[in-house]
């Protein structure tokens, strides 16, 4: 009786022990984004040129404004790899095609209608030009739909041929919107020359330029607090916990009564609906959206944010988007820079970006393979070989 006791103290401990981070990593987040927005808004112009010269070279608040969108397309693929065990290597069309709802949906590109729902466009503009709060949700759910038909034949692959199945949607969707200037008489995508200018977004009072930094800064930060709480709540729910066991053991889930395809769908879908905001935020962005920024490489990044953060962890993820999309993005072309001028070399420093990564990733897979900052979970599996109590690695 004692020992019953014992057992559900101690996971009640543990329990509180988990609410205790999951809150101070919210509430950390939460002070990081009011004072990256309070000092991009109120103090950076106001300090001397030299100052705002290292900033802009270091930090622009372009670099954090993208970073926010890797970091939202990083938590969509985190439901799918991270929660659910599914290798996805094609995470680049979800994003492809939320941006192409985007131009689709808030722009002048349909020129033969015109249709305006609480847009920032004035009402002569051709095209159909959708308010940017109703045009995220709509994008997220085609790209459900597209994520819903593209698994149901697929998921029942495992492991690597669901990791080839997903490479090759990865690859199509781009080339089709690449060369969808002409289908049958109809202009899908523009072909190369993309969609651009999108309309801007709209608050209260106001439409949003392209150099309204802050006010974007806020709007992605709000999008990616939503998802993160919705990341959350679904990791402690009933379909969180059929995901999870679906990763750690998927025969022994289906002895369970946990009904696989319908599951694995799920996290196709939600994984797709955040991936297709992510891709609404992006057009945003740069206001437009452009067939040939969306390549393989993208799925890789992504990926590597997952793995590298932690895969399951919300906060993980996080950090490992922010930092690599920071590197990509700033970090090692500002690095170079002062490299190059300092010892008087010329040396292309982006263009050994993935040896970087590959490099870090080698490392971790080495010496740290759950992520920087891991699930307990996964942690523990992972390291059960090294448990010398463990029948696998242990003596007997």
């Amino acid at each position: 009786m004692n020992g019953k006791l014992e057992v559900k103290r101690s996971k009640k401990n543990r329990a509180i022990k988990k609410s205790k981070t999951q809150k101070e990593w919210a509430f950390g987040f939460l002070i990081a984004a009011l004072i990256i927005w309070s000092f991009y808004t109120f103090v950076m112009y106001r300090l001397p040129f030299d100052i705002q010269q290292v900033f802009q070279r270091w930090l622009p608040p372009t670099t954090v404004n993208e970073a926010l969108v890797w970091a939202i397309c990083a938590l969509g693929l985190n439901i799918v790899v991270g929660y659910a065990g599914l290798l996805d290597l094609g995470f680049v069309a979800f994003w492809a095609i939320g941006g192409y709802s985007a131009g689709w949906f808030m722009s002048a590109f349909f020129r033969q209608v015109n249709v305006h729902v609480l847009t920032t466009a004035k009402p002569e503009t051709p095209g159909i030009h959708i308010s940017f709060w109703a045009v995220i949700f709509i994008g997220g759910l085609i790209c459900a739909a597209f994520g819903i038909i593209i698994g149901a034949p697929t998921l029942r692959l495992k492991s690597d041929y669901l990791a080839l199945v997903t490479l090759g949607f990865g690859e199509i969707i781009p080339q089709v919107f690449t060369n969808g200037e002409n289908i049958a008489g109809f202009n899908m995508s523009n072909g190369t020359k993309g969609i651009s200018p999108v309309d801007n977004i709209g608050v209260p009072g106001k439409a949003l330029g392209p150099f309204d930094f802050s006010w974007k800064f806020f709007i992605f930060a709000l999008l990616t607090a939503m998802l993160i709480f919705v990341s959350l709540r679904l990791r402690k729910g009933r379909l969180g916990r059929a995901w999870l066991a679906i990763r750690e053991d998927e025969l022994a889930a289906s002895m369970m009564g946990v009904p696989l395809m319908r599951t694995k769908l799920a996290a196709y879908a939600v994984g797709a609906f955040t991936g297709g905001i992510g891709g609404v935020a992006f057009a945003t962005h740069v206001n437009g959206v452009f067939a040939d920024r969306f390549n393989f490489s993208i799925s890789i990044i992504l990926l590597a944010m997952v793995v590298l953060g932690g895969m399951g962890n919300v906060w993980g993820v996080m950090v490992g988007a922010l930092l690599i999309a920071w590197v990509n993005s700033t970090g090692l072309p500002a690095l170079g820079e002062l490299v190059n001028t300092s010892f008087g070399l010329n040396i292309n420093f982006p263009s050994y970006n993935f040896l970087l990564f590959g490099g870090v990733l080698i490392l971790m897979m080495l010496f740290k393979r759950e992520g920087m900052i891991p699930e307990s979970r996964l942690k523990a599996i992972l390291h059960e070989a090294d448990d010398t109590t463990s029948n696998l690695g242990g003596h007997h």
